[in-house]
């Protein structure tokens, strides 16, 4: 099982479990990945750390007093500015999907015309 940090376009966050990465894809082309709050098709997968278990050998008791501060405000400020910055890219640019790479070498050898996408 993998566990996705989900984002919806109106900025719900929420996480979605799948069977593996092909699942979540193959469920998300068909629209039965859905906002939990708004209930939107359109929801994305966020950056996310990866999930690293800790040894079981290991003591999980802390030594270190624990203390509690506020939440920082710069990384949602961060994904807020990727967000926006994406919707740009999507709303100026030509998505050309697998063949990117084939259109990128096209335009910079003059064979296609010169244009943005991604």
């Amino acid at each position: 099982m993998i566990r996705y940090d989900l984002v919806c376009a109106d900025g719900h966050e929420f996480d979605g479990w799948f069977r593996d990465s092909d699942a979540y894809d193959a469920q998300a082309f068909k629209g039965l990945v859905a906002c939990a709050v708004c209930g939107t098709i359109k929801v994305e997968k966020q950056m996310m750390a990866p999930g690293i278990p800790a040894k079981s050998n290991r003591k999980t008791e802390s030594t270190q007093p624990v203390f509690s501060a506020p939440a920082d405000p710069r990384p949602a400020m961060l994904m807020k500015m990727m967000r926006e910055m994406r919707q740009h890219v999507e709303a100026n640019a030509e998505n050309v999907g697998q063949s990117f790479a084939e259109e990128a070498r096209k335009i910079h050898y003059n064979e296609a015309e010169k244009r943005s996408i991604f």
